[in-house]
């Protein structure tokens, strides 16, 4: 969560009237890098989430209520936004807002395996209750999607990166045709810990569905098991944490065959992946000229000293 769109008080209180609320206090929240936020107070002390979304049309950013209350319903911890006038999506200052409840608890900054065990079985529940969900999402960033921000990147890329992206996709390629059956379904996308709260080991709720997508779910499975069994600035896997997650993932949904041969092999793309993500922030940052304590790039050498030790511990066991 980051602030690009800067918001004053005033501005604040007369878009939530309209949901009952009195605003008498806004708190900027950093960290994140899609949308801007902000932790909003009412008179009675109950506080809200202020989403703006900066690169989303009203019909895109409310395609996620429905898929909220879905997932609501099949036991997953999610914070549904707020209605008025039958809508989840309203305008502030000209972009589309939604106001949500906010969910108490705090991000772990070092996991234990009992908090890994219990993302594990929301993720799993989270892909069973989207596995047939009849949705529509205006924009798709699956493999192909990633695929172009990468060679978007590549002409600036150092011959060194440049060799490095080539090699992932190269074996990533053998595995994906030797290993067919790995099925799809709506994923999060970005279920890191800082889009998850905790009160001590219990989930308490999972935040930032805005990079729900359909992909592989095998993709979503990699992409959170990087970030839970990782404590950076150390990116080598914690093996009894990676145990954890897999042993409680598959109480609720079996990995196929197929999807464990191929395990390590989306640890490493999906490294690849964000390692392209935070490079192609960091670009866009540079050319809209957003800077400042409010806006939070992450720092791409993580991703790819990950992507490096996944490739390096994959080729190792080939």
């Amino acid at each position: 969560m980051s602030v690009y769109t800067p918001l004053s008080l005033d501005e604040v209180q007369q878009f939530s009237e309209a949901y009952g609320l009195e605003v008498v206090e806004l708190i900027p929240i950093q960290g994140g890098i899609q949308n801007t936020n902000y932790f909003i107070v009412t008179q009675d002390q109950k506080q809200f989430v202020l989403t703006v979304f900066e690169n989303e049309t009203e019909q895109s950013a409310g395609e996620l209520v429905p898929v909220l209350q879905q997932l609501a319903a099949h036991g997953v911890p999610v914070a549904a936004p707020l209605i008025h006038h039958d809508r989840a999506i309203h305008y502030i200052v000209g972009k589309p807002a939604q106001v949500a409840p906010r969910v108490w608890g705090e991000h772990p900054e070092t996991t234990t395996t009992t908090q890994v065990a219990a993302i594990a079985t929301a993720q799993a529940k989270l892909h069973v209750a989207l596995q047939d969900f009849p949705l529509t999402r205006s924009h798709s960033r699956d493999h192909v999607y990633w695929t172009a921000i990468g060679q978007s990147l590549k002409t600036n890329m150092s011959a060194e990166d440049a060799a490095l992206m080539e090699q992932v996709y190269a074996v990533f390629a053998e595995y994906q045709a030797q290993y067919p059956q790995r099925p799809k379904g709506w994923v999060h996308s970005d279920l890191f810990r800082d889009n998850t709260l905790f009160e001590g080991d219990e989930l308490k709720g999972i935040l930032d569905f805005f990079e729900l997508n359909f992909d592989e779910l095998l993709f979503d499975v990699a992409i959170t098991i990087n970030d839970f069994c990782s404590q950076f600035p150390n990116v080598e896997l914690d093996a009894d944490k990676l145990e954890a997650y897999l042993n409680a993932y598959q109480t609720v949904r079996a990995l196929t065959t197929d999807e464990q041969a191929c395990l390590n092999v989306y640890l490493a793309m999906a490294a690849c992946r964000f390692w392209f993500l935070r490079l192609n922030v960091a670009r866009l940052n540079a050319e809209q000229g957003r800077g400042g304590d409010d806006v939070h790039c992450k720092n791409p050498n993580e991703m790819r000293a990950m992507l490096q030790q996944r490739l390096s511990r994959l080729l190792g066991e080939k």
